[in-house]
């Protein structure tokens, strides 16, 4: 990634779902359609292999392929993110070097997890990928999927030294997100949230944008909210951010003694995608079990009522 294309790290880059072929296989006609839903709405960049695109059940070859389809629908339009996680520095790596070579424009790690790093350790862990590839790491605190949190000491070192370029803050916490802002305020560091129903108030903070999973059901929602926010109508910005959070309880639909949480939230996202015309098939990753009919439906409903178009 050029320096003039770090500069373009703001905005709504939305964690895209990885749609899949009946037979599990990436469905690439049903990405480049993602790809270009997205771009056509308005957003600032594609972040892929990321929580919402399943990449902790994605093969080697298939986050290629997802990588290698999202960067050729680009075509350099907006930067393409990749996520490269995975539970240690050597494995980071691996994938990170893949992912450029694959056309990611900057890849995005969480710290190790499954073990219990200690705070210097996290930061050899991101130095260590950063010299592993000539290309801007992002950083990804997840602490409910790695159970290992990037503390606001970690984030300003890394953010001073020039390790990484941004921050996508996915922790749930806002008063940790407002001093990760305060710490690294003069820094150059692009800090994100990942929150679907708290980017107004993000916005509002300071934050330099917003990598909403929602925003692969209704793009134009989050970005209509970045554009009331740039020109200050913070009451725009709120009544949007409004519907979009009871457009986000489709993940509740589920029947959670039947399926866990990440297939009946990923589920409803990819049902949400198909009945707009935008996959082929809702289907998640093995071994995530599918919504059943009356749960996609009760999805189509939800939709309808916030005034969401759907095709199905």
């Amino acid at each position: 990634m050029t320096h003039d294309m770090t500069r373009q790290l703001t905005g709504i880059i939305p964690p895209l779902t990885t749609p899949l072929t009946p037979e599990a296989d990436v469905d690439t006609a049903s990405l480049e359609r993602l790809c270009a839903f997205l771009l056509d709405a308005g957003v600032d960049g594609l972040f892929v292999c990321g929580s919402s695109g399943e990449v902790a059940l994605l093969s080697d070859a298939q986050r290629a392929k997802v990588i290698e389809v999202a960067a050729a629908t680009a075509s350099g339009r907006v930067p393409v993110l990749a996520g490269v996680i995975d539970t240690g520095t050597a494995r980071v790596a691996g994938h990170a070097r893949a992912a450029v070579k694959a056309g990611a424009d900057a890849v995005v790690a969480t710290p190790p997890f499954y073990v219990a790093p200690h705070t210097d350790e996290v930061i050899r862990h991101y130095r260590l990928i950063a010299d592993a590839v000539d290309a801007p790491v992002v950083a990804y605190d997840i602490p409910s999927a790695t159970h290992s949190p990037l503390s606001r000491v970690v984030v300003e070192q890394l953010a001073r030294d020039k390790t990484v370029v941004a921050l996508k803050d996915s922790s749930g916490n806002l008063d940790g997100f407002r001093s990760y802002l305060s710490a690294t305020a003069d820094t150059g560091l692009r800090v994100f949230t990942g929150s679907e129903t708290m980017t107004d108030v993000a916005l509002h903070l300071g934050a330099h944008g917003a990598v909403p999973g929602l925003a692969n059901v209704d793009p134009h929602g989050y970005v209509r909210i970045r554009q009331a926010a740039a020109a200050g109508d913070w009451a725009t910005a709120a009544a949007e951010q409004e519907r979009l959070r009871r457009l986000f309880t489709i993940i509740d639909v589920a029947d959670r003694n039947r399926i866990g949480f990440t297939a009946g939230a990923l589920g409803a996202f990819k049902a949400a995608q198909y009945l707009r015309g935008v996959l082929d098939t809702p289907r998640c990753a093995d071994p995530l079990l599918p919504l059943q009919s009356g749960e996609i439906d009760a999805v189509r409903g939800i939709l309808e009522r916030e005034g969401v178009e759907v095709v199905r």
